[in-house]
């Protein structure tokens, strides 16, 4: 058989079909269904709003940020503003306060309960708290001193074995939370006793157990980068760092059809930075240079940053934030990624307690007491961290203990007495509780929560 009788032979059923189909089946007309119109030739696709926002140019971006502003997405522009108001007034009060000097003490002094922040801020991200960080901080730093310099254990195995013991409490903690379903409050609670216990145990009746002045825990907060390009050079690498991950951002989204920021806005954001970072390093090179301890903690912010935002476990602690129900259904080990949690907010507490014992360069009773608890999740909160959980970030951290350490350090300098330190510090913290609250209920009200 031919190709042209094979074909016309293959169209035969079809065309009796058809012709079948179309003696049974009532036409549109006659069973009196309306036709679909046909697609108008000249209809407008759907344009993303974000595209129409950039292409209006500032004006765009003007009425975009107002409208953000009104729907209760406000961001970090409070605790911006905050800062800016702070070291306005209290440079006015006094001329030193953006000294040279106090920038830098600033600096160093953020260090450790800013990396305590930054595991409160992990915690606070899944709608939990965890109690014990102050108690762990403790720990660590009397556990560094015990194996160092009573056991003569070498310093970089003891600061390792404090660390994991942070990293082994939170582990503790997460067990009891996530697969026993004991209260995180309650649990965290029991660790800040049953730590700070340990702690007062293993540093015996002495109580103070000093550190080695030239010693590697000594030099976290005591070494300082003297040379003037090292502060240059790290804010030069913080500045190209973030113009090419926008720029690359911007490009892969580009590629994939989804909106990005155009090169004038990306020029724009990486100019603020240079100004902000040039200004920081200049100022620390007038006094002692860039301080070891500012790199540390500006290094874990980096990476814990990109850990909640470009990876799948970053993701996942966001979801368990929003849903514990909804990412149970998804798949994920929600007991994993808890225990996970609190097994990095200890390890950060522990390195945090370290800092703290670094500049103090001693082990002793009082640490992990007074107000580190509650500057440390202060600072988290006071950032922009939510307490409901579900949104937040690690620089919150970093903007909160600035707010925190920038007041303490200018009412130091006006000689103001710490009952009102405790007080003004409270009040910030109530400030900020108040508006992350009214910023969750406007965004309910405009159908963006």
């Amino acid at each position: 058989m031919s190709a042209e009788n094979t074909t016309d032979a293959a169209q035969a059923p079809s065309e009796g079909g058809a012709a079948k189909a179309s003696l049974t089946k009532p036409s549109a007309a006659s069973s009196g269904a309306v036709p679909a119109p046909a697609a108008a030739g000249d209809a407008v696709p759907a344009v993303d709003p974000r595209l129409l926002v950039r292409e209006q140019g500032f004006a765009g971006y003007l009425a975009e940020f107002t409208r953000r502003m009104r729907t209760g997405e406000l961001g970090s522009v409070p605790v911006i503003v905050g800062l800016v108001v702070i070291w306005v007034t209290f440079q006015s009060l006094n001329s030193a306060f953006m000294s040279a000097q106090n920038v830098s003490n600033i600096s160093v002094d953020i260090a450790g309960t800013g990396l305590i922040a930054v595991g409160v801020v992990f915690v606070l991200l899944l709608g939990e708290i965890d109690l014990s960080v102050g108690s762990v901080s403790g720990l660590a730093g009397a556990a560094f001193g015990v194996l160092n310099v009573t056991h003569g254990v070498p310093e970089w195995l003891a600061l390792l074995l404090a660390v994991l013991a942070g990293t082994a409490a939170g582990v503790i903690h997460g067990f009891f939370f996530a697969r026993i379903g004991v209260p995180a409050f309650v649990v965290t609670m029991a660790g800040l006793l049953a730590w700070n216990g340990l702690m007062l145990q293993i540093l015996g009746a002495n109580g103070t157990i000093n550190l080695d002045d030239s010693g590697l825990v000594a030099k976290l907060t005591n070494h300082y980068f003297s040379d003037v390009a090292a502060a240059y050079g790290l804010a030069t690498v913080a500045v190209v760092g973030y113009f090419l991950s926008a720029f690359l951002g911007a490009r892969k989204r580009e590629a994939a059809g989804v909106p990005s920021r155009p090169p004038s806005e990306l020029v724009l954001r990486t100019a603020a930075l240079a100004v902000l970072c040039y200004t920081a390093a200049y100022l620390l090179n007038q006094y002692k240079g860039l301080p070891l301890a500012l790199v540390i903690f500006v290094t874990v912010v980096v990476v814990t940053d990109f850990v909640l935002r470009r990876t799948a476990f970053g993701r996942k602690v966001f979801a368990l934030g929003g849903s514990i129900e909804a990412s149970r259904r998804a798949g994920i080990n929600v007991a994993a990624v808890r225990i996970a949690v609190f097994a990095i907010a200890s390890t950060l507490a522990a390195m945090g307690g370290l800092m703290i014992a670094s500049k103090i360069n001693a082990a002793n009773q009082g640490a992990g007491s007074g107000d580190l608890l509650m500057s440390s999740i202060a600072a988290a909160v006071i950032g922009g961290t939510s307490l409901f959980g579900g949104r937040g970030r690690t620089w919150s951290a970093l903007l909160g203990v600035l707010v925190i350490v920038s007041i303490q350090k200018g009412l130091q300098l006006e000689s103001i007495a710490e009952p009102v330190k405790y007080m003004i510090t409270g009040g910030v913290l109530l400030a900020a509780v108040v508006i992350d609250s009214v910023s969750r209920r406007t965004q309910k009200a405009a159908g963006r929560a």
